[in-house]
C-alpha cells in the first residue's frame, strides 16, 4: 500500500477549490421554499459550490438527522455561515469568546445525485465544532477539531434515479469558553460536492515539490496518485500540463495509465523549466500545473494547483534567505475572525486587509493558533506572503481559556477542549493541515504548538522566574536568573506529571514530515530557556520565542545550531530594533496584525484585543504607521494628538519628555491613546505625535512653523511636539520628500455623510464584497473624528446586507442590522452581491438632521452572451 493510501485509511480529509453552483438562492428567510440541487446529468469530473440551499436551526431538534424529518420552518442561510457573530453580544456570555453565544446548531441540504457511476465526495474546509455529519439518516462520521477540512465519501450511501438525497450536519459548540479567543459556530468555511469516475485523483493525493530551484533553472517533481475503485481493470491517459505566470505552455506531456479492479498506483514525472518566474514576496509569480485522466475526450478526474518556484535557507548565523538572498522576517500573528462577519469570511474580507498590511511592509502571516481557511493560503500564495501554518493551541493538557492562562485546579465542561481529542486525532489533524497545504508556495514553516510549555510540568518551575525566594526579575526583558546547570538539574529532577511534552512534540513532528521534508518545523516556545535543552528543541528544525527579546543573546550562546526568530513579539519599534542590526535574529512576528474577537479576559465591553495594526474594520492605527516607518522604504509621515496632562508625557524646558524616562522600550501590547483629530479646548496644551521614516519633519499650524524635529535625536522614534491648541489646520512635512505629509483640519459640526467603496465594479457570482466607508463631515467637508452620530443603511433587494461596525474594541452594537453608531465619526458597511442579480444599485446612507447621501454600486452580470 503506497504512502497516500495509508493517510486515506487513517481517515484524513481534504479540500479543493470552490466552483460554481447549478442553482441560486436570494434571500435568507423563515419560509421561502429551498431549492434542490440537482447534479443527475453531471458528465465530466468536477468540484461544484456546495454554499448555498442550506436550512438551520439554532437549537438540537430530535431525529433531526432522519431522512424524513420536516425542517421547513428553518431558516433559510447560504455558507460560509457563523450563527454565533448573527447573535447579539451579551456579558452573560464568556468573555473569552468575546460575550458571544455558542450552543447547538443544524444544517440541512438535499440534492439529486448523478445517474452515471461516479464516485462523489463531500467536502468541508471547516466545522466548528464537534461536528457529525449524516446522509439520508446514516452517520458518516464525526470531527472534533474544527479547523481542518473533513472529506466524506457519500458514494455508497447514495439514493440514484432522481431520488433525492439530504445532508445533515449538526454541531456542538455547547463548550462554549472552549477557546480562548473567538472560534465562531458553525459550518464557517466553505464547502464543495467533488464528483469524479471512479478511476480519480484521490483528493490532496499530489505532491509537488521543486529539488533543485535557481534563476537559470527549476526542477519541479510531481507524484500524482491514481485510484481505480471500479470492479473491472481500466485503461486511460494522466496528462500534465504546465503554463507560465503569463499563462504561457511550458510543458504538455502524456502518459498511458492501466489500472487493474481495485488499486492504486502512484505516478512520478519531472518537469524541467527554463529561466524561471521565482516565487517570492515581491513578485509572487504562480505556475498553474492541471492534471487530467482521460479515457478518450472524457476527462474522468481533474486537478489544478497553482505553483511556486522558490528555495529558502533557515541559517543560524544569518537568518532566513529566500531565493539566495537574506530577507529579514517581517511578520503578523492574526487569527481567524474578520470581525463583524465573525468566522465565517468572504474572501475579499481577508483580500482588503492583507493588501493593507502588505503596504505596511508585512511579508509574513503567522496563522495563530490553527490553521487558516484554504482561501486564506490561496490568498498569500498570489499576494505574496510566506506563511506559518500552525496547528494547535493545545496539546495533552488544558489552558484556562477564562484566564488566558494555564490551568490551576479544575477544568469544567465548557473550558474542556481540544485537550479531550488531542491523544485520538492529533496525526490525522495535522496530517490534514499539510496535506492540504502542502503544495502552496506561501508555506515556509510547519509550527506544531503556541505556548505548549505552560500546560506541562517541571518547565515554567525550572526557570525561576518565577520564584517568590528569588531574586525578583522580569519575564519579559531580563534573561534567565538561573544558570543552564541549575535549570536543567530543577527539570530533570522534578516529578513527570502524565504525558511528556517532548515526546508529544517528537511524534507531531514525525508526523509532518511523513509528508513534506521540505519545510521545517517549528513552534512558539514560551520558555525556551527551558525547552531548549529538555527535548522539545530537538523536535524542532527552527525556533521561535514568544515575547522573549531578552533571551536572543542567551539562546545564540548556548543553542547555536539553529535558527531563531520572534514568534510573538509586541507591535512596537523597541522589538524591531532588538533584530533590525543582527543578523543571526530571523525577524519578528508581531502580535497582532489586526485586532481580534475574545480572550477579553471578562472585561465588558470590551470584546476583544486591540493590540493590532488594524482595527476590527480593518482600519489603520496608529501602531500600524509606526510599523510601516520601519518595514517600508516608501517615504511616510503620520500624525496623532493628545492632551499633554493625560499623556505619559511631561513638558521640561520646552520639550516633550517621557514622565518615566526610557519607558518605551517596556511598553507591551496595545497602543497609548491617541486621537486622529485637531479639535480641543483654546490653548489646551495638546502633544503632537508624528511617526516616520523621514530624516527631519517640520510641524504647521495655520502654515506657521512650530520647529523642525530630527529622527536620529529620538530614540523611540516618535517626534514630539507641545502644541498650546489654536483652530486651523496642523500640518507635518518632511523636509526630506514632497510626498510624505499629513495634515489635520479642526472641524466644527457633523453636517453630511460620506460613502467611499473600495471597489467600482464587481460581479454577481454571489461571493463579491463591497466595503464601503461612511464618514461624518462638516459643511466645508473636513472630516469630523471627535464626535458620534448614529447612521443607518438601506441596502437594495438585490444586494445581501453582511452587516456593520466601527472598528472600536468595545464595540458592542449587532452586527447583523443597518444601523451603527460611529466611532472616530466613521463606520464600515459590508455589502455582498447575491447571483444572477446584476446591474446598478443604490446604497443610502442615513443620519438624523443630515441630507442622504447615496452610493451607486456597478454589478456586472458573470454570465456573458
Amino acid at each position: 500500500m503506497n504512502s497516500y493510501l495509508r493517510h486515506i485509511t487513517l481517515g484524513f480529509v481534504f479540500i479543493g477549490i470552490v466552483g460554481c453552483s447549478p442553482v441560486d438562492t436570494v434571500t435568507e428567510s423563515k419560509t421561502q421554499k429551498v431549492n434542490v440541487e440537482s447534479y443527475q446529468d453531471v458528465s465530466e469530473s468536477n468540484e461544484h459550490d456546495f454554499n448555498f440551499n442550506w436550512r438551520f436551526e439554532q437549537s438540537n431538534p430530535s431525529n433531526a438527522h432522519a431522512e424524513g424529518f420536516d425542517d421547513s420552518q428553518w431558516q433559510e442561510v447560504r455558507l460560509p455561515h457563523d450563527w454565533s457573530i448573527l447573535s447579539e453580544y451579551s456579558r452573560d456570555n464568556p468573555g473569552a469568546s468575546a460575550y458571544l453565544p455558542g450552543g447547538y446548531g443544524w444544517y440541512r441540504k438535499s440534492f439529486i445525485a448523478p445517474a452515471d457511476d461516479k464516485k462523489v465526495q463531500l467536502l468541508f474546509d471547516g466545522i466548528y465544532n464537534q461536528s457529525s455529519v449524516y446522509i439520508n439518516g446514516k452517520l458518516l462520521g464525526t470531527r472534533p477539531y474544527g479547523y481542518v477540512p473533513i472529506l466524506y465519501d457519500l458514494t455508497p450511501h447514495l439514493h440514484k434515479n432522481g431520488t433525492k438525497n439530504t445532508i445533515a450536519v449538526f454541531v456542538d459548540r455547547s463548550r462554549d469558553t472552549d477557546s480562548r479567543w473567538y472560534p465562531g459556530a458553525g459550518i464557517y468555511r466553505n464547502v464543495s460536492l467533488l464528483i469524479s469516475d471512479k478511476l480519480h485523483i484521490p483528493r490532496w493525493s499530489t505532491y509537488v515539490t521543486t529539488p533543485r530551484v535557481s534563476n537559470k533553472e527549476a526542477s519541479i517533481k510531481i507524484a500524482t496518485t491514481i485510484m481505480n475503485e471500479h470492479s473491472k481493470d481500466v485503461d486511460a491517459m494522466l496528462s500534465t500540463q504546465l503554463f507560465s505566470p503569463d499563462g504561457t505552455l511550458v510543458s504538455d506531456a502524456e502518459h498511458a495509465i492501466s489500472l487493474a479492479a481495485s488499486i492504486a498506483s502512484e505516478h512520478a514525472e519531472t518537469i524541467t523549466v527554463k529561466q524561471p518566474a521565482l516565487w517570492d514576496v515581491d513578485s509572487p509569480n504562480l505556475y498553474k500545473l492541471v492534471l487530467n485522466v482521460r479515457s478518450g475526450t472524457k476527462t474522468l478526474s481533474s486537478e489544478t494547483h497553482n505553483i511556486g518556484l522558490r528555495y529558502f535557507k533557515n541559517d543560524p548565523d544569518t537568518g532566513f534567505h529566500l531565493n539566495g538572498k537574506p530577507l529579514k522576517i517581517k511578520g503578523v500573528n492574526i487569527h481567524h475572525d474578520g470581525g463583524l462577519v465573525g468566522a465565517a469570511v468572504p474572501e475579499d474580507v481577508w483580500k482588503r486587509r492583507l493588501l493593507k498590511l502588505k503596504e505596511a511592509g508585512v511579508n509574513t502571516i503567522r496563522t495563530a493558533h490553527n490553521p487558516a481557511s484554504k482561501e486564506f493560503i490561496a490568498l498569500c500564495d498570489k499576494l505574496g506572503f510566506l506563511v506559518q501554518s500552525e496547528a494547535f493551541d493545545e496539546w495533552d493538557n488544558p489552558k484556562d481559556k477564562r484566564k488566558n492562562f494555564n490551568l490551576i485546579g479544575d477544568s469544567d465542561y465548557v473550558t474542556q477542549s481540544y485537550n479531550l481529542h488531542f491523544a485520538e486525532w492529533a496525526e490525522r489533524d495535522i496530517k490534514a493541515m499539510v496535506l492540504r497545504d502542502r503544495n502552496s508556495p506561501s508555506i515556509f514553516q510547519w509550527s506544531i504548538g503556541n505556548e505548549i510549555e505552560w500546560t506541562y510540568s517541571r518547565y515554567t518551575q525550572a526557570t525561576g522566574y518565577w520564584e517568590k525566594n528569588e531574586e525578583i526579575v522580569s519575564y519579559y526583558f531580563d534573561p534567565p536568573p538561573r544558570s543552564l546547570d541549575t535549570m536543567k538539574k530543577i527539570f530533570n529532577e522534578s516529578e513527570i506529571k502524565g504525558p511528556e511534552l517532548a515526546k508529544s512534540a517528537a511524534k507531531l513532528s514525525a508526523w509532518i514530515k511523513e509528508l513534506d521534508t521540505t519545510r521545517p518545523v517549528t513552534a512558539n516556545l514560551v520558555v525556551p530557556s527551558v525547552s531548549h535543552f529538555a527535548g522539545y528543541g530537538d523536535a524542532l528544525d527552527v525556533i521561535g520565542y514568544s515575547y522573549r527579546q531578552s533571551v536572543y543573546d542567551w539562546g545564540r550562546e548556548r543553542f547555536a545550531d539553529k535558527m531563531i526568530y520572534g514568534s510573538e513579539n509586541w507591535v512596537k519599534w523597541h522589538e524591531w530594533k532588538a533584530v533590525a542590526e543582527r543578523d543571526d535574529i530571523a525577524g519578528i512576528m508581531l502580535w497582532t496584525g489586526i485586532d481580534y474577537l475574545g480572550e477579553s479576559k471578562d472585561r465588558w465591553p470590551r470584546k476583544g484585543s486591540n493590540s493590532g495594526m488594524l482595527d476590527f474594520a480593518g482600519f489603520k492605527k496608529p501602531a500600524y504607521h509606526m510599523m510601516k516607518t520601519l518595514w517600508h522604504d516608501e517615504p511616510h509621515v503620520f500624525m496623532t494628538t493628545y492632551p499633554l496632562n493625560d499623556s505619559k508625557y511631561k513638558l521640561e524646558n520646552g520639550k516633550v519628555l517621557e514622565k518615566v524616562p526610557g519607558s518605551w522600550q517596556k511598553e507591551k501590547w496595545g497602543w497609548r491613546p491617541m486621537n486622529p483629530h485637531w479639535n480641543y479646548q483654546a490653548n489646551e496644551s495638546i502633544v503632537v505625535e508624528v511617526y516616520t521614516n523621514q530624516a527631519q519633519v517640520e510641524l504647521f499650524l495655520n502654515d506657521e512653523s512650530l520647529g523642525i524635529q530630527t529622527l536620529t535625536e529620538n530614540d523611540d522614534r516618535i517626534l514630539k511636539w507641545a502644541v498650546p491648541f489654536t483652530p486651523g489646520t496642523l500640518s507635518a512635512r518632511s523636509l526630506n520628500s514632497n510626498n510624505a505629509q499629513t495634515t489635520m483640519i479642526t472641524a466644527t459640526q457633523p453636517a453630511s455623510i460620506t460613502l467611499q467603496s473600495d471597489e467600482q465594479t464587481i460581479t454577481d457570482n454571489g461571493y463579491d464584497v463591497l466595503h464601503i466607508v461612511a464618514q461624518l463631515v462638516d459643511k466645508s467637508g473636513a472630516p469630523i473624528k471627535h464626535i458620534e452620530r448614529e447612521l443607518s443603511f438601506t441596502v437594495p433587494q438585490g444586494m445581501r446586507l453582511l452587516g456593520v461596525d466601527n472598528g472600536s474594541h468595545t464595540n458592542v452594537q449587532p452586527h447583523a442590522t443597518n444601523t451603527i453608531t460611529t466611532y472616530h465619526g466613521r463606520a464600515l458597511l459590508l455589502v455582498q452581491t447575491l447571483r444572477g442579480h446584476s446591474g446598478s444599485f443604490d446604497i443610502v446612507g442615513k443620519s438624523e438632521g443630515m441630507p442622504n447621501v447615496t452610493l451607486s454600486v456597478n454589478v456586472d452580470s458573470t454570465i456573458k452572451n
